[in-house]
């Protein structure tokens, strides 16, 4: 019936038949949803699987009917509609089944393989893990994990900048490794910064707790943050030089590794904070030079900015994008800021106007 291979007498006798049977009209209904949900999703291998189950329970069916001349014909009627039915029932069911296991099997066999998220600029990721983490990915920014997570730890690789909500799993701790540092956590939410360019790496945790320590060190010198605060670690560590006898080469000594704890403003709800703006599709400045908003602006906007001179780099900016382009974002600085500006195709060009 639901693959066109009923009669219309067939079709009318069901249709008398359920309304007569209102446990058979339910079961009727449940067929034509599972049909109607699966079918497109069933290929022809699969139907065919399916159909060589189905012919030999069908067949069986025969084999065991009962004895024609021992039946009235309505009633052996009405005892084929439904056997037909179940029948047509259990082909749906056994074809979506199939299906399904064949999708799955498919999905185990992909199971340990690397992936890789790329934004380019301009561009922003919304991307859900296999364990249930969530990370919202910045512009021009790169994530690698492998998308099981079947080992001891969850590791990620992360070139850019990223928010995490990480799901707790007691004993399977989730690592972030950027730039040399490594950010371990068991279930909170935290935002990372690291460009190729940036000469730090920034961590910002919102909740949970979060330990941060350098990947050639051990885990037991970790910093440990608490929510609102944020870390800034250089991505190479300071070397000095070693006064010593004019006989002797000068040797040098690596410093103990520096850092820079703030707090950042917890008054406001995560959605409003500056240091996550983007995450809500804002880009937010509050006195900020010009030559670091035009780091972000590049990428947010995918352009190319350059400063014909110095005294426009310094500028302090405060100032929030939402929806603007990026001629609607220099027309708003220029309002607040005594420079000028020429956009061709993708290249902004800044000068001081004074």
């Amino acid at each position: 019936m639901l693959n066109g291979e009923a009669s219309s007498l067939e079709e009318e006798e069901l249709h008398i038949l359920l309304q007569q049977d209102e446990s058979l009209q339910q079961q009727y209904d449940l067929l034509v949803r599972i049909w109607k949900e699966k079918h497109d999703d069933i290929n022809d291998e699969d139907n065919i699987n399916a159909s060589s189950i189905i012919s030999r329970i069908m067949n069986r069916a025969t084999n065991e009917s009962i004895d024609a001349d021992m039946v009235p014909r309505r009633k052996r009627r009405r005892r084929r509609l439904v056997t037909y039915l179940a029948l047509s029932s259990f082909a749906v069911i056994t074809a979506a089944i199939l299906f399904y296991q064949q999708r799955d099997n498919s999905r185990l066999t992909e199971q340990g393989k690397p992936e890789a998220i790329i934004t380019q600029k301009g561009s922003r990721s919304h991307i859900l893990l296999a364990d249930g983490t969530t990370v919202w990915l910045n512009a021009d920014s790169k994530l690698h994990y492998n998308n099981d997570f079947s080992g001891v730890t969850r590791e990620v690789t992360l070139e850019g900048e990223a928010f995490f909500d990480v799901v707790k799993q007691a004993g399977h701790p989730f690592i972030v490794h950027t730039s040399g540092i490594d950010i371990k956590v068991l279930g909170t939410a935290f935002n990372v910064k690291s460009y190729p360019e940036d000469k730090n790496v920034e961590t910002i945790l919102y909740r949970g707790s979060v330990e941060v320590f350098r990947h050639t060190e051990s885990s037991k010198n970790a910093i440990k943050l608490v929510p609102n605060q944020k870390i800034s670690i250089p991505k190479q560590a300071a070397i000095e030089s070693l006064e010593v006898s004019e006989d002797k080469q000068p040797s040098v000594k690596e410093i103990p590794v520096r850092h820079i704890i703030t707090t950042i403003d917890s008054t406001k709800k995560e959605s409003e904070r500056i240091e996550t703006a983007w995450v809500y599709n804002r880009l937010e400045f509050d006195r900020v030079t010009f030559e670091e908003v035009a780091k972000k602006l590049e990428r947010w906007f995918n352009v190319s900015i350059t400063f014909e001179d110095e005294k426009a780099k310094n500028l302090n900016v405060h100032a929030i994008f939402t929806d603007e382009t990026v001629d609607q974002a220099f027309a708003a600085l220029k309002v607040g800021l005594p420079i000028s500006y020429k956009i061709i195709n993708h290249e902004v060009f800044v000068e001081s106007s004074h």
